[in-house]
């Protein structure tokens, strides 16, 4: 005999109600997509034979001429398109040689979960070395059944806050709502993204962007009255809008005059439909939405304002323009309606309907990690500061180590053994005295998506069909938000765990999750290629390579001065609020920084 708690009630009439709302979505007109007009249709790559150029290019996507650093000469990138489990292929060759920008670089495949290929993932110094000018690196994996809406960016530094940034889409043949939507091509994907007029390295505190833009164009208060993005639409279909969070700090409220968006995916996990008004859209973050064209033929805002910088729609700004079909090709005049269908995370759910994992009462999970965000001149996690090692993660379990009082960096790293339920509670801070300000964070866990069982918003557990997704809000401290998500420990090897506002995960706000790293090592040096190994240079090979013999790494050819203090970790209990006075690799301190990781002196 089952007996069901009043909230379980709760949940069960509201995932009723929204399965019922799913058959009052119009009916479809045609099975057949079609493609959707328009000029400013991006470059596409085949994610099964794909070529990615990172280059410097000088560009001006707001009127204000600029260096970048970009995927494909293009800002955004180009789209990178596939079919459910179809293998990906795609050689990263680097050309770049602006000094004023990162010279070396990676890519990570945001929301990929890179089962077996944790080698894939693009970290930098937690899954492998950067890229360095002039070399190329073939990535190759496989997405298995994931489909939906990611992105690809840099994983180096500040890097995609200079430009490196695109959408890549997972095309699936029996889509469950592809009766819902009649085009979804390149043409329908929406990125928006922050924009600076210089480079990264010289963006200082607060972080404000200058410009918003949207699918690679924007205007700045002040300049000039630039071509806005257009989206073409044609009246009477039915559009999935892929909107892809690029963004490097803001988080954007998305909403288009005049027209109602229906949720059908979050972060590349089908949802029961949703209708909003608008949408939440922090850095990380994707959702499909599907948007009728039934108004009379003209042209509508499509908004994007951030949640600081320039937080105004005047002569266009955080603008751009959905045009129907005959339309006249001006800028709109319409005006924002109404809000009566409010955005709330905790009503989204997953289409297919999955219990989190383990016993349904918060804190009875396997492993119990209470994450704690503070600041204190930089960012820090249970009081460490996350500091980029000096030889990548990986490269240090498959030399051997495996304990957190091994792995660098000391105080960052939680070893989690294999095929056990992890729950993970981050309360907010930021108006607490040493909090993590600059809320809210998205926070992302790279190889997962995991199920959300308390939202930022709404702090009663969701234990019969939370939204899984892999980049979540933590929040505000004022709204009393305490998110608590889990996953199973279903893929070894070392995954990281940040905030997605870029200058924070820069400035130490990271662990890394260490997931059974003695099956990692087996498994990762059973596929890794040579062209994997042959990125870090010779110092970091031989440093790492003497764990076996010595028990410890040898850094003294790094020049790198290390000092740590691990008090001992359970990994089988709660492992809450380690405590470290740990001090690693100094070289992505924002003062100390040097221009490459390659002008540490030892290295070869």
């Amino acid at each position: 005999m089952h007996v069901f708690s009043l909230t379980s009630l709760v949940f069960l009439l509201s995932i009723a109600c929204s399965l019922e709302a799913v058959s009052r979505v119009s009916e479809p007109r045609s099975r057949v997509r079609t493609r959707a007009n328009g000029s400013n249709s991006p470059g596409v790559i085949d994610a099964t034979n794909g070529e990615l150029e990172i280059a410097n290019k000088v560009i001006d996507p707001d009127g204000y001429t600029r260096s970048a650093t970009l995927a494909g000469g293009t800002f955004p990138g180009p789209v990178i398109k596939a079919q459910k489990g179809r293998n990906f292929s795609i050689n990263v060759i680097n050309n770049l040689h602006d000094p004023t920008m990162e010279l070396t670089t990676t890519i990570h495949w945001h929301g990929i979960f890179q089962n077996r290929t944790n080698w894939a993932d693009g970290v930098s110094f937690i899954t492998q070395c950067p890229i360095q000018p002039g070399q190329n690196f073939l990535y190759q994996f496989n997405a298995e059944n994931q489909t939906g809406t990611y992105w690809y960016h840099s994983h180096h530094e500040l890097q995609y806050c200079d430009g490196l940034r695109g959408p890549l889409i997972i095309y699936d043949p029996d889509d469950p709502h592809a009766r819902l939507y009649d085009v979804d091509d390149e043409n329908t994907i929406i990125t928006l993204a922050d924009w600076w007029h210089v480079p990264s390295r010289k963006i200082a505190p607060p972080f404000t962007p200058n410009t918003t833009t949207i699918n690679g164009k924007g205007r700045y208060a002040g300049g000039p009255k630039t071509p806005l993005s257009v989206v073409n639409v044609e009246h009477g279909k039915r559009y999935r809008f892929r909107i892809i969070g690029a963004s490097c700090d803001a988080w954007h409220n998305f909403t288009i005059d005049g027209h109602r968006m229906t949720i059908i995916e979050a972060d590349g996990v089908e949802t029961i439909p949703e209708e909003v008004d608008w949408l939440q859209v922090l850095a990380g973050q994707r959702y499909s939405v599907v948007v009728t064209a039934d108004q009379p033929v003209d042209n509508y805002w499509i908004r994007a304002l951030p949640n600081h910088g320039n937080q105004t729609f005047i002569d266009g700004q955080n603008s751009a323009i959905l045009r129907y079909a005959s339309a006249p090709t001006r800028d709109p005049t319409t005006n924002q309606g109404p809000v009566v269908a409010h955005f709330e995370e905790s009503r989204l759910h997953s289409l297919e309907s999955r219990a989190p994992p383990g016993v349904p009462e918060v804190g009875k999970a396997d492993v119990v990690l209470t994450l704690v965000p503070g600041f204190n001149n930089s960012f820090n996690v249970n009081g460490v500061r996350f500091r980029p090692p000096p030889a990548p993660v990986l490269l240090q379990i498959l030399s051997g180590a495996r304990h957190p009082t091994e792995l660098l960096p000391r105080g960052s790293v939680y070893e989690l053994p294999r095929n056990k339920v992890i729950e993970v509670h981050m309360p907010a801070n930021d108006l607490t005295p040493g909090g993590a300000r600059g809320s809210p964070h998205g926070i992302h866990l790279h190889g997962h998506n995991f199920h959300v069982i308390r939202t930022a918003t709404n702090s009663t557990p969701n234990f019969i069909n939370p939204l899984r997704r892999d980049t979540v809000s933590m929040g505000s401290e004022g709204q009393k938000s305490n998110i608590t998500f889990r996953f199973v420990t279903d893929n070894p090897g070392p995954w990281i765990l940040h905030c997605h506002i870029d200058f924070h995960l820069f400035n130490g706000f990271a662990v890394v999750m260490a997931e059974a790293p003695d099956t990692a090592a087996i498994q990762q040096n059973n596929i890794l290629p040579s062209s994997w190994s042959d990125l870090c240079p010779a110092g970091i090979r031989e440093a790492t390579s003497l764990f076996n013999t010595t028990g410890s790494f040898n850094l003294t050819t790094l020049d790198i001065t290390i000092s740590a203090n691990l008090t001992g970790l359970s990994t089988t209990s709660t492992l809450s609020d380690p405590t470290s006075s740990s001090k690693t690799s100094y070289h992505t301190d924002i003062s100390t920084m040097p221009p490459t990781f390659s002008s540490l002196s030892g290295l070869s």
